[in-house]
């Protein structure tokens, strides 16, 4: 429960970060800032929002959430918007840069984290699996074509699309994988579970 709220608390901060350093965010970050812009709420409270709906649409693909999975919701988009309180936009390329470097690095260790705690997917990691499974399209395919969307609708509504998007893209595979395996929880018997082989650890390296 550690790992998973620290993982969870993680990945809001990180995704604050991408905002403030302002040159680009990741997918659904995309969306968030679009639907902030056009409804006057915090980011975090889209998140927290959009977070339900997708939640919402486990129901008739038959997913199973977890624990995880509903923290996932909340935990999120408090830590986001408490993260965009505490730090200021950044000015000048530099400190740019270093905040983009540091969000995705940072989003990589959370993905570790609460994934590898094993208490369920995130909303978004369980549509894209659950969707995986009922069209029988690889998990690269379905995970393309939601990001496509949701960076097309973000963006169309206002969202930060840049060279931070294209980074995150290309760098959060392999440090997911790396993180996955570092924040490893050994299995019973005292081995390793091999979480980078399995859903939805596999479906969030498998872009």
């Amino acid at each position: 429960m550690t790992q998973l709220s620290a993982g969870l608390a993680l990945y809001g901060a990180s995704a604050a970060l991408l905002v403030r350093g302002g040159l680009g965010l990741e997918p659904w970050g995309v969306l968030h800032q679009g639907l902030a812009e056009l409804t006057g709420l915090t980011m975090g409270v889209v998140s927290i929002i959009v977070g339900a709906v997708v939640l919402l649409l486990w129901i008739p693909i038959r997913q199973r959430p977890g624990p995880g999975t509903v923290a996932n919701v909340f935990v999120v988009g408090v830590a986001m918007d408490a993260t965009l309180a505490l730090v200021p936009d950044a000015h000048g390329p530099l400190a740019r840069i270093a905040l983009l470097i540091a969000g995705i690095v940072l989003n990589g260790v959370a993905t570790g984290l609460y994934i590898a705690a094993r208490f369920g997917p995130g909303p978004r990691d369980g549509l894209m699996t659950g969707l995986h499974r009922l069209t029988g399209r690889s998990v690269r395919l379905v995970r393309t074509a939601i990001e496509v969307a949701v960076v097309a609708t973000g963006f169309a509504l206002g969202g930060s699309v840049g060279i931070g998007t294209v980074a995150y893209a290309l760098a959060i595979g392999p440090l997911a994988q790396l993180f996955l395996r570092v924040f490893a929880i050994p299995a019973a018997d005292g081995g390793s579970t091999p979480v980078a082989a399995g859903t939805p650890a596999g479906a969030i390296l498998r872009r």
